[in-house]
């Protein structure tokens, strides 16, 4: 068989576009067979025959092309120009203002050239309304059905056959079709419709389009736009032809009137004050030109707010026979119909419309048109990664638009309201969406496409780089690039869905987490407009109706209710009803229907895909989840005043039509951020930041916070920081860091773990060292200096030496290290022990066990001694532990000398802290100092004495030892006491004896009563019969320390008990009320007798005021007799028998001394009662601090229990007392500076007296002395103020100074 190449060859331009590439493929195969001399008739009968088929399809679809009509157009005038022009060039640009035909006769020329019958004419518009409006209109003119001929193919509609010629459909569609037909090889011509646009979807074909041509030398390619930058589509093809075709419009007059410079005489106006004086010129005009048609006025404004605001200005200026008319996109269809119904009344609209009705819709009857020049322009920002929808200037172009709005019916006015110069000085075009959109679905398409970098693609405007690299970054954030730029498998899958990227990505993660039926239906909802209405005038029942499906947490659960609720509708309703059930609740049915056809297609795309949906309804979380994983950079983490702080520290609010708005979540994240007034989140859900961190793996940062050793988990932990985009999402957590940076966790282990000895191991290394090391950081401690042991960094090399000679280099934690370890040991046992020379820097001969003892003996008790070194701390110093029990019975005398290796620097720091006059007669110090060391007798009495004593036989000079003890001293050279219980836990700790004394001394006394050792004592007493009352006890302690008691009888009221005394002091001034209580008990029928018989009693308490008590004074007053007749003031009955002559010998005179003693304690209350009456009445103010000395003098006198409390031999100097106060108070205001001195000093005295007593009180201490002092004042007084009187003792001023002297030694 002959086979003809060439005849075949030629058949192949009759054939259609689509077989082209199959056909050439066959013609390959044909010439390498008989390039190769094989048989090829087989290949060569099918090519024939599939030319054939093709040939014949051309045919019969050329002969369904009928005759041509063409309408009355201007581009019907022009058709043999356009077809010429067509026919001689692969790309044509054809310019034609509204109403000149382009659209609709353009693809008949074509159809009237043959074009169309080897391919579809495919015919694109920005809009699917559009796309059906258009072919219904073309499939009239051809006299054929639509679908037949003529079809279209939007979003979810497809009325194409295999007979059309002329495919209407969106540039979406087109776009979508380039995914499995990359070339388009299914048409024959592409005609693109209202180019000037810009849209996105535009730019991007126009671009492949170019790229695709020298491929498709058969393809035509037809730009069809109003006449707006007509030349840059030309050079972007390469100077395609231009043809222009005027539209039929009649001339607009523009007149100016800009809202400020009106001149001198007229003030400037707002915007919408300007609307109303345009409205009303307009309608002087109207009237001046006596015009019968009152033709309607459009109106451009900004935004919703905007027309609302105006509607309500018009509104009230009651315009006559006008209507006011809103149009935009948010309105339900109903109230947008309403602006293009041809029914109408008598009057005037004015339609108020956003920049929707400058190309997309046309309004008809429109004479005039009022232009702002202000329209919002959707513009993306690359540095916030938002949307904005910022009010802007509009181009030229748009206001040349809107201005022939006006001039379609006939003559119209624009009345702009800026000024001339303004609008010469705008941009000539708006920029094109892609220079102001975030190009992340291109370059997703692009990749897909395999169209290379999106630099080099032929975009008519290229985008900017900064674009470009925020597209990336998106797909990078939603995981379809990996960071060299390369799609991933994700990348792949999202391609094929057709919506956002972003909730492409919640689709697929919808599948993963078992959410997917619902994402589904939140991802066609956000592909589609809102279909729930809000009408201007229901607004409330629009509200209330939409709240009964609202959730408060999530307004993507408010869609899912939305959407189950309309299902449940739909399923049991006719459309009828369906209609009318979503009128009721203000939904648009319309929308609702498109909803459900966007979820269809998704639907049936994750088929496709095998993604299954789930059959178990999703919880809340797996939901959130999967809608989270497409808008991670759109969560928000609330801060003050409602605001939310989001990615890449954007602030943002809440929109309040979000159904989370009052409730405010901590954490929030938005399918959308619109930035308006100010940047706010629409459609928004409550989250958990713990989702975030899962989904963004590959986006968060981790920093790493204070790694260190944690022993009980034997490794290097450290504090990890997540943050995502800037914002913190998990604040701190606490990881292993080993793995993260194993150099530094090895040093921070050795450190840490082996220099530190953080580390709990049973290995003998171990005990070995620390042992060594605690003994050298002891000797350290008492001889107060760090020159000893090795630094730490010695350590360090010593433990990093021996790891990396045995192979332990990389050791981060305890496992390996004791894995490491049992290997090395059993080479050299001894590999991690230190020796001396390891670890001490120089020798430690001179810190002596006899310098620095372990104990110190107090009391006749071995105590424990601890040193510690560090300055600053409360321990620092040598710390003696001593048992509460002890605390009452110890002085501060020993514990002055603290240890014999720190007495030398303590009196250096003594004598270094005297006043310079002082300090310099023992310069040099330390000679001095050492010269005391070697001489005295350690701890041998008060160390200030013994110095003080030394210093003046060395010296000559007397130095007062309270001036030695009043020297500040740095804390360790005193003594650190700390208080230990039975069980040896500390109960408080002090360097000050006296403090801790008066803050625990009753708990020592009842822990010396009560300890877990020896017990003593007897409560309930009645009698004697407890045998002796010895003078002291030894008892036995915890730990067997043996403690000296003093016993005693408490005096308990109606018994007496016997218990034990912190001192013999003490035991004696308590015994001599105890010993009086149990004679009076004993005594019981004397003792009633007394009391019932007593005489000058109630003269004692008439005088004596409300302070005594009849019962408690008769009392005092047998117990005082008592304490007289057994001699309790000189001596305690040690026996019984003793205690019974006592009581004896009182029982036969008890009478006798009561009446006696009645009638000196009713002569001391009459005495004290002349002194009270007295000091009473006016008190002149300059001898005030006089009075009150004596008032104060008084009342320690005359207290309620000075009978019980006072010994007889001081009581009895009550009256002498008494008067000299009286002989006071006749003379004080003869010199009262004198007396006024005096007070102060006396006051002075007293004061420290009353201090001592009452911290000795609260240990539970009594001092003689003390008490001897007390009474020494009380004479003083009697010597300065009544002399005549006498006192009892030799007393002054000095003689009390050195009597105090002595208490304080």
């Amino acid at each position: 068989m002959t086979i003809d190449i060439e005849h075949l060859r030629q058949q192949l331009a009759l054939c259609q576009c689509k077989d082209r590439l199959g056909l050439l493929r066959k013609f390959q195969q044909l010439e390498q067979r008989l390039e190769k001399g094989l048989p090829a008739d087989r290949i060569a009968i099918q090519l024939e025959q599939a030319l054939e088929h093709s040939a014949a399809q051309v045919k019969a679809r050329a002969a369904r092309v009928q005759s041509i009509n063409y309408p009355d157009l201007p581009v019907s005038a022009r058709r043999e120009e356009i077809a010429k022009v067509i026919a001689a060039n692969q790309v044509v640009v054809i310019a034609g203002e509204t109403g000149s035909g382009k659209t609709t006769q353009i693809p008949k020329i074509c159809l009237e050239l043959g074009l169309g019958v080897r391919g579809l004419i495919g015919h694109t518009q920005p809009r699917r309304l559009a796309a059906r409006t258009v072919a219904t209109r073309i499939a009239q003119e051809m006299n054929c059905s639509l679908g037949d001929q003529v079809g279209y193919q939007v979003r979810f509609t497809e009325q194409v056959s295999d007979h059309t010629l002329i495919k209407l459909m969106t540039d979406g569609i087109l776009l979508a079709e380039t995914q499995h037909d990359r070339l388009l090889e299914r048409y024959d011509v592409i005609i693109i419709d209202e180019a000037h646009e810009r849209s996105l979807n535009i730019d991007f074909l126009l671009g492949y389009l170019k790229r695709i041509l020298p491929q498709r030398p058969d393809l035509k390619v037809i730009i069809t736009s109003a006449t707006i930058d007509l030349e840059r589509f030309s050079r972007h093809f390469d100077d395609a032809p231009i043809i222009e075709v005027s539209g039929r419009t009649y001339p607009v007059e523009v007149l100016y009137r800009p809202l400020n410079d009106r001149g001198e005489d007229q003030p400037d106006v707002d915007q919408q004050q300007a609307i109303l004086e345009a409205v009303e010129e307009i309608t002087d005009l109207g009237r001046s030109q006596r015009s019968n048609s009152a033709r309607d006025i459009l109106i451009f404004l900004s935004g919703e707010r905007e027309i609302r605001e105006t509607a309500e200005v018009l509104r009230r200026a009651q315009l006559r026979d006008t209507e006011v008319m809103p149009l935009y996109a948010r309105l339900s269809v109903a109230e947008q119909n309403r602006v293009f119904q041809a029914d109408r009344g008598a009057g005037r609209r004015i339609v108020l419309a956003t920049n929707v009705a400058e190309t997309s819709v046309t309004v008809p009857g429109i004479g005039y048109v009022i232009d702002p020049g202000q329209a919002r322009i959707s513009r993306y920002s690359y540095r916030a990664k938002v949307q904005r929808l910022p009010i802007e200037a509009v181009s030229q172009a748009s206001a040349n638009q809107r201005m022939g709005r006006c001039g379609r019916i006939s003559a119209g006015i624009c009345i702009r309201l800026y000024s001339q110069e303004d609008f010469e000085a705008r941009p000539r075009f708006t920029d094109a969406e892609i220079r102001r959109t975030n190009l992340a679905a291109v370059i997703l398409q692009m990749l897909s496409l395999r169209l290379g970098d999106i630099a080099d693609f032929p975009f008519i405007d290229p985008p900017d780089s900064r674009f470009i690299s925020d597209g990336f970054k998106l797909l990078e954030e939603l995981g379809a690039v990996d960071t060299g730029r390369g799609m991933t498998a994700l990348g792949r899958q999202l391609a094929q869905l057709p919506v956002d990227p972003r909730i492409g990505r919640m689709v697929l993660e919808g599948a993963k987490q078992n959410a997917l039926r619902e994402v589904l239906v939140v991802a066609s909802a956000l592909s589609s407009q809102d279909p729930r209405e809000r009408p201007l005038d229901k607004q409330q029942a629009a509200d209330e109706k939409h709240r009964e499906y609202a959730d408060d947490e999530s307004d993507f659960v408010t869609l899912l209710k939305l959407w189950n609720l309309y299902e449940e509708q739909r399923q049991s309703l006719s459309q009828n009803q369906l209609r009318k059930y979503c009128q009721k609740h203000f939904l648009s049915f319309l929308r609702m229907r498109e909803w459900r056809d966007v979820h269809r297609q998704l639907h049936l795309i994750c088929r496709q895909l095998k993604l299954q949906e789930n059959s178990i309804a999703a919880e809340y979380e797996p939901f959130h989840k999967s809608l989270l994983a497409g808008l991670l950079s759109q969560i928000g983490m609330r801060q003050e005043n409602r605001e939310y702080l989001g990615a890449r520290n954007r602030r943002f609010h809440l929109f309040p039509a979000s159904t989370i708005f009052k409730k405010a979540p901590k954490w929030v994240m938005s399918a959308e951020m619109v930035e308006t007034s100010r940047l706010f989140a629409r459609m928004n859900a409550a989250i958990k930041p713990e989702w975030v961190e899962p989904l963004a793996g590959h986006l968060v940062k981790r920093s790493y916070l204070e790694p260190h050793w944690e022993k009980k988990r034997a490794q290097v932990v450290a504090s990890e920081q997540v943050t995502l985009f800037g914002l913190i999402i998990v604040p701190r957590r606490k990881i292993h860091y080993g793995t993260i940076d194993p150099v530094a966790c090895h040093e921070i282990f050795i450190r840490s773990a082996l220099v530190e000895g953080e580390y709990q191991t049973q290995a003998k290394y171990f005990s070995h060292n620390r042992t060594l090391l605690d003994g050298v950081e002891a000797l350290e401690a008492k001889s107060r200096r760090r020159d000893l042991l090795v630094d730490e960094d010695s350590l360090y090399d010593f433990y990093a030496g021996r790891l990396a000679e045995s192979g332990g280099a990389d050791i981060v934690n305890g496992a390996g290290f004791e894995h490491w370890r049992k290997s090395a040991e059993q080479q050299n046992p001894q590999v991690l022990f230190f020796t001396e020379a390891d670890v001490l820097q120089r020798s430690a001969a001179h810190v002596t066990a006899r310098d620095y003892p372990q104990r110190m003996r107090l009391e006749g008790v071995d105590l424990p001694l601890n040193y510690q070194f560090e300055p600053g701390t409360a321990s620092d110093g040598v710390t003696l532990d001593l048992p509460l029990a002890l605390l009452n019975g110890v002085t501060p005398r020993r514990p002055d000398w603290l240890v014999p290796g720190m007495l030398q620097d303590k009196c250096i720091a003594i004598l270094k802290g005297l006043p310079k006059p002082l300090r310099k007669h023992f310069v040099p110090i330390p000679d001095h100092v050492r010269a005391f060391t070697d001489q005295v007798v350690f701890a041998d009495g008060d160390l200030y004495e013994a110095l003080s004593l030394f210093l003046r036989r060395k010296t000559g000079v007397r130095l007062d030892p309270a001036k030695l003890r009043a020297v500040e001293l740095d804390k360790h050279f005193r003594m650190n006491i700390r208080l230990l219980d039975a069980a040896g836990q500390q109960l408080g700790a002090g360097r000050d004896l006296e403090t801790l004394s008066s803050e625990f001394g009753k708990q020592a006394e009842a822990a010396l009563r009560e300890g877990p050792g020896d017990s003593w004592g007897r409560s309930g007493l009645t009698r004697w019969d407890f045998g002796e009352l010895p003078e002291s006890v030894e008892l036995r302690q915890a730990g067997g320390i043996r403690v000296a008691a003093y016993p005693g009888l408490r005096d308990c009221g109606a018994s007496v008990e016997l218990h034990i005394c912190a001192s013999a002091d003490q035991a004696q001034a308590e015994s001599r009320q105890g010993v009086a209580r149990l004679a009076m008990l004993e005594l019981a029928a004397p003792v009633r007798y007394a009391r019932r018989e007593m005489p000058h009693l109630n003269e004692a308490l008439l005088y004596g005021g409300a302070q005594f008590d009849k019962t408690r004074l008769a009392d005092a007053i047998l117990m005082q007799a008592l304490m007289q007749l057994m001699q309790l003031d000189e001596s305690l009955p040690r026996s019984e028998s003793d205690y019974r002559a006592r009581l004896e010998q009182a029982r036969a005179v008890l009478w006798e001394k009561v009446v006696q003693l009645a009638g000196f304690v009713r002569d001391c209350h009459r005495d004290y009662h002349q002194v009270r009456k007295q000091l009473g009445g006016n008190i002149p103010l300059q001898a005030v601090t006089v009075l009150n000395d004596i008032k104060s003098q008084l009342s320690e006198l005359m207290q309620a229990e000075y009978l019980l409390t006072t010994p007889w031999p001081q009581l009895q100097h009550y009256p002498r007392y008494l008067q000299a106060i009286l002989k006071r108070l006749e003379k004080y205001q003869r010199d009262l500076n004198r007396e006024r001195l005096l007070s102060d000093q006396l006051q002075q005295y007293w004061q420290r007296y009353k201090g001592l007593r009452d911290k000795n009180k609260a240990q539970g201490l009594f001092d003689p002395a003390l008490e001897e002092y007390r009474w020494m004042l009380e004479e003083y007084r009697v010597s300065l103020f009544a002399q005549a009187l006498g006192t009892q003792v030799a007393v002054s001023d000095k003689r009390l100074q050195q009597q105090w002297r002595q208490l304080q030694a």
